[in-house]
């Protein structure tokens, strides 16, 4: 039997940092936004304006990929340093390295870093622009969109092959273990960010714990998934999305269903 640890252990760590980081820099990122809080509306046009690109990204040339991504990355770099160190001198440092390295120094292990940072920042910048009611709408479209966008258009999987090509960081990109596989597994970073918006969620409503042991239910959802998924192959993609929703569902499921018990114990 294949099995591979890595990616899922990977998913878990990230998003538990990211509900961490989350704890560590939310009043700075409220203040930032002024307090602002996304509505129903706002969710369904986020995860639309997501399947739109997707199919642009598509049919656009890979320049101009390239360029939108690094200045749209640079940008969210240096938001997020000068909202922690507060001096612009400093926040630019961190922009100026990604685009250098990009362009003269890029390898697997930048490339993994730097999506990574990039997964935990977006997911930090939104998570706290969601409500309960808001990120469970979001979850649902944005998990129809993946299903319809990989099975129904095939669009994602041609963007992720442009990403692939641009060795562009919007996908996490490890060697499984133990499994005896020759080459690597990868994840998209929406699925990535989705993680951390769910996690984010439920240890603002139900305490710190509760959402690392969401981001804990996941990886192990994704573990399970990966079992599958390396014995019997069910496509080159698949929208991960679904396990990321399973994961976080079964997390939720079981806390529920302690909090249960030990109200029939009292």
């Amino acid at each position: 039997m294949i099995i591979d640890v890595v990616l899922p252990s990977m998913l878990c760590l990230i998003t538990v940092a990211t509900v961490l980081l989350h704890f560590r820099f939310q009043n700075r990122i409220k203040s930032l936004f002024q307090e602002s809080e996304f509505r129903v509306r706002d969710a369904a046009f986020m995860v639309t304006s997501m399947g739109v690109m997707v199919t642009i990204m598509a049919f656009v040339p890979q320049q101009a990929i390239q360029i939108l991504f690094l200045a749209a990355y640079s940008f969210i770099l240096f938001l997020f340093i000068y909202v922690a160190v507060e001096k612009w001198y400093v926040a630019v440092l961190p922009s100026a390295a990604f685009v250098y390295l990009y362009l003269y120094w890029w390898n697997l292990v930048l490339l993994n870093i730097f999506a990574i940072t990039f997964a935990i920042l977006v997911s930090l910048y939104l998570g706290g622009l969601f409500s309960w009611k808001t990120v469970a709408v979001f979850a649902v479209l944005v998990t129809v969109m993946d299903v319809v966008q990989v099975f129904g258009t095939g669009y994602m999987g041609a963007s992720a092959e442009k990403m692939l090509q641009l060795q562009l960081p919007t996908l996490i990109i490890v060697p499984a273990f133990p499994a005896a596989l020759k080459g690597y597994l990868g994840l998209g970073l929406g699925d990535v960010f989705l993680a951390g918006l769910l996690c984010i969620q439920t240890a603002q409503k139900h305490g710190r714990k509760t959402g690392i042991s969401a981001a804990a239910s996941i990886g192990i959802v994704f573990f399970l998934f990966e079992i599958i998924s390396l014995n019997y192959p069910l496509g080159r993609y698949f929208p991960a999305t679904v396990i990321v929703v399973g994961g976080w569902l079964t997390g939720l499921g079981f806390h529920h269903l302690l909090k249960f018990n030990r109200k029939q114990s009292s």
